[in-house]
């Protein structure tokens, strides 16, 4: 009990510290030590991608699922770990509804014949959305996911432990800074200077070794960046495949409908 009082007591002093250090910093009053160009480059980099990558998957995720509410309602399958039920599509749907309507109008008036044909059409192009869907969602979808789930989320952490890092080096030199000028005054013993000196030198320690694994990982940011543009091919592959099996199946209907002939209403009122 004792040693977590005073591990909670010792954290909330440099929370304190870190705190007043943040503040002061905000209204000028303290110093603070900045990271070189390149370092802050890298994070412009890293922000900017994991901003895009963003809304780049909430589009995709439009343009793959225009519905919102089954949207809301696969993210929640997928937050349980849980399968996402098979959806019917729009084509689906669609040819569902032609089918019986040929059913109940006539399967075997012109009319009815030609709801059975598209009606056949717009299954198959159902079938093609769904296998698009599904490989564009893996291929696609699940990597930009990985990266802001997996890699952003261990480099925002990182970036944290940095913060206070720095936050901490800083709080040091300020002190340091104000134990000298006490010294000089004559109303501080060295020791105090000592002191403030090693916590110094061992805060800029922390710091440095925070800076090289946070750098580390936002330069990770270009293979990234290699993934994600593997990711776009294959995207971008099946897109391709979609819509030439969408203009075949087409095609193909507009030539069946040709050949029966059935492009007016011939049908006794």
């Amino acid at each position: 009990m004792d040693f977590n009082m005073k591990k909670l007591a010792s954290d909330a002093g440099i929370f304190f510290t870190r705190a007043v250090q943040f503040t002061e910093e905000k209204f000028g009053q303290a110093e603070k030590t900045e990271l070189d160009a390149h370092f802050e480059n890298l994070l412009a980099r890293a922000d900017s991608t994991k901003n895009w990558t963003e809304r780049i998957l909430r589009q995709t995720e439009v343009l793959l699922q225009p519905n919102p509410s089954a949207r809301v309602e696969e993210f929640l399958y997928e937050k349980l770990d849980r399968k996402v039920p098979s959806r019917v599509t729009n084509g689906e749907l669609l040819a569902q509804y032609m089918a019986e309507a040929a059913s109940e109008l006539g399967p075997n008036t012109p009319y009815g014949k030609t709801l059975m044909k598209v009606s056949e059409a717009e299954k198959r192009l159902g079938a093609a959305e769904r296998d698009f869907i599904h490989t564009a969602s893996l291929s696609f979808l699940t990597p930009l996911r990985n990266f802001l789930e997996g890699d952003w989320k261990t480099i925002s952490k990182e970036r944290r432990l940095l913060q206070n890092r720095r936050l901490d080096l800083d709080a040091c030199k300020a002190r340091l800074k104000k134990a000298k000028a006490a010294e000089a005054k004559a109303t501080l013993w060295n020791d105090e200077v000592d002191k403030a000196e090693q916590e110094l030198r061992a805060a800029q320690t922390e710091f440095d070794r925070q800076a090289e694994v946070t750098r580390l990982l936002l330069e990770g940011i270009s293979s990234a960046h290699v993934n994600h543009l593997r990711c776009l091919h294959e995207f971008v592959k099946s897109q391709t495949t979609y819509y030439a099996q969408c203009y075949r199946h087409m095609l193909d209907l507009q030539k069946q409908l040709g050949r029966c002939g059935w492009t007016q209403v011939s049908e006794a009122p």
